[in-house]
């Protein structure tokens, strides 16, 4: 028997069984994923930023986390020589009314204890030649890294500790048991694998509602899978900005907006848009799962969702359907893009918990029982936060300080 199972080989999964192993030296731990290695969802698909705090409420668990999450971060790149790089990020404004919204963005961020500055229109084209606003607000430790790095180097370090993580292991049922020395959770797989340990974890990312429905957990929530695109421009544009580039966030949309990436590669990204997925793993384009189909058009929380978002949903579509679409909301703030630099196309899928009244759960969402504990919605920035969102579901689990 184990003492502790973690459901889930992502980012926040890996992190988790780090914490626990920190709390409880020796504890006989077990990973389990249904994929073949580590990071193969939203942890190896996402865009590399290392986010800095600027967005979130104060006082939110997403505004504490997150500014931990940079710092440990970081410090766990320099541990490991896992090459990363405070680039910055400009934050655009392109009319005065996303001036205004800057102003907010910009008290939050002081409130949330982050560092930015101010630079205005003279600034940002002297930072950024081919970039165009009105102002501009600036944060200098937001950074890239490549998380897959990150997530490979906490495989190595939990198997060097004698953690053992089963890969192809598609979890089909978990049960909580009396009786075996004092209490157990007992976990099938679709293989026929069975393990026993005293405590569960579940960080399951794009399938955690599935999970927990296994678990006979009552959630008042669905996943709903959003699909963000990327192009990445030429080679020859990789010189085209220098930071992070990001519009101000417009609240009549629920995500952020198209921006500009640096990568830890070398690379150019613009993106993402945010349009329905068809298939919660279906990263190439045009992939369907029927049945992930069906899990969210027989929620009625989707359609609910759905009717509260028509307008932002129909301009997502329309430049996911339509290039020139998706080139306008890039020109507003870099109108030296063309069609031709929109090159090459990836995705990433976001796992959106949306609640029976069609709202989407905007914070981290922990579900328990007796011997488990379920993370039901672990939203963005849950990469550059994974760190302390680990030790704090580790906390939930053994008890004492965070």
């Amino acid at each position: 028997m184990d003492d502790y199972l973690v459901i889930g080989a992502g980012l926040v999964g890996l992190a988790t069984a780090r914490a626990i192993l920190e709390k409880a030296p020796g504890a006989r731990i077990t990973v389990l994923d249904k994929a073949a290695d580590v990071a193969t969802a939203q942890s190896g698909h996402n865009s590399g930023v290392i986010h800095a705090g600027i967005y979130y409420a104060p006082g939110s668990l997403k505004a504490e986390l997150c500014r931990q999450g940079r710092i440990e971060t970081v410090e766990f790149c320099e541990r490991y020589d896992i090459p990363y790089s405070l680039v910055g990020k400009l934050i655009v404004a392109t009319d005065q009314t996303s001036k205004g919204r800057l102003d907010d963005l910009e008290r939050r961020s002081i409130e949330n204890g982050i560092v930015v500055e101010r630079i205005g229109a003279g600034g940002l084209a002297e930072l950024e030649p081919n970039v165009q606003g009105v102002d501009a607000l600036l944060s200098p430790t937001t950074g890239i890294v490549d998380y897959r790095r990150i997530a490979s180097a906490m495989r190595d370090e939990l198997e060097a500790a004698g953690v053992t993580l089963r890969f192809t292991a598609e979890v089909t049922s978990i049960v909580e048991e009396e009786g075996i020395d004092g209490g157990a959770v007992r976990v099938g797989a679709a293989d026929g694998g069975e393990w026993v340990a005293r405590r569960l974890v579940a960080c399951a990312g794009l399938q955690a509602d599935r999970i927990a429905r296994i678990a006979s957990i009552p959630i008042d929530f669905r996943i709903v899978p959003f699909r963000g695109e990327y192009f990445e421009l030429p080679a020859d544009r990789h010189d085209f900005v220098r930071h992070l580039i990001y519009p101000v966030p417009d609240p009549s949309m629920p995500f952020l907006g198209v921006h500009i990436s640096p990568t830890i590669d070398g690379r150019v990204t613009v993106g993402p848009n945010a349009v329905l997925g068809w298939a919660r793993e279906g990263y190439p384009r045009g992939s369907v799962r029927p049945l992930d189909v069906v899990d969210f058009a027989s929620y009625v929380g989707f359609w609910r969702m759905a009717a509260h978002n028509l307008r932002p949903a129909a301009i997502e579509m329309r430049n996911s359907l339509f290039t020139s679409g998706y080139l306008r909301e890039c020109q507003k703030y870099a109108s030296a893009l063309t069609l031709n630099d929109l090159g090459t196309r990836s995705a990433g899928i976001r796992a959106q918990a949306v609640r029976r009244d069609g709202s989407f759960i905007e914070d981290f969402q922990l579900e328990s029982t007796a011997r488990q504990i379920h993370v039901g919605n672990a939203p963005s920035p849950a990469a550059t936060s994974s760190i302390p969102i680990g030790r704090m579901i580790a906390t939930r689990l053994l008890g004492g300080p965070r």
